[in-house]
């Protein structure tokens, strides 16, 4: 058995979890998740704790425990307190202003770049470089901050590009002066 998947998941207060016909649905403050469960697994609600219960001692059935216990805990924290992914741009000159529902990103291109709010998905841009993904679906909130984060990735020399907060990009040293050789 795994060891993550037997450790039960705290229900907060407001969050309800159901399963039923292989579906698992997570409601809460923020909003609602569904997860569908492929294999021998079962979900049991008792009270304040759900558990995440293999039902043989398949190979394939412990590779999916500790994975639908922790889908499971990242559903109950996504609906009460929801995930958040902070980016930095950095760049002489460079920007990110929000228009209506979409991110328009002045990042050294001759041109902006326009990036549409995924459905499920709030951007904002609480200073001109810097960027707040967030949501409720942790796997969601990830990719649209990559996808954004890929516009212009940080390049090694000068440390230009969309950067995630707190992320440490090591500089390469400059081209040296070649004086001595012929």
């Amino acid at each position: 058995m795994s060891r993550i998947g037997k450790m039960p998941v705290v229900i907060p207060a407001g969050v309800t979890v159901e399963f039923n016909n292989s579906t698992l649905t997570v409601k809460g403050a923020k909003g609602t998740l569904t997860q569908q469960v492929v294999g021998d697994i079962d979900v049991k609600v008792e009270g304040t704790q759900a558990n995440v219960v293999a039902l043989n001692d398949a190979q394939e059935t412990n590779a999916r425990h500790g994975l639908y216990r922790a889908l499971l805990a990242n559903m109950v924290k996504g609906v009460s307190e929801g995930y958040v992914k902070g980016l930095e741009v950095r760049g002489v000159g460079w920007k990110v202003a929000k228009q209506g529902n979409k991110l328009v990103l002045n990042v050294g291109f001759s041109h902006p770049v326009e990036f549409l709010e995924p459905a499920g998905i709030k951007l904002e841009c609480p200073a001109p470089t810097e960027i707040t993904v967030s949501g409720v679906d942790k796997v969601l909130v990830g990719q649209v901050a990559a996808n954004l984060r890929a516009i212009r990735v940080p390049e090694p020399y000068h440390g230009y590009g969309i950067r995630y907060k707190g992320e440490n990009v090591e500089h390469k040293e400059g081209k040296t002066s070649g004086k001595g050789k012929k």
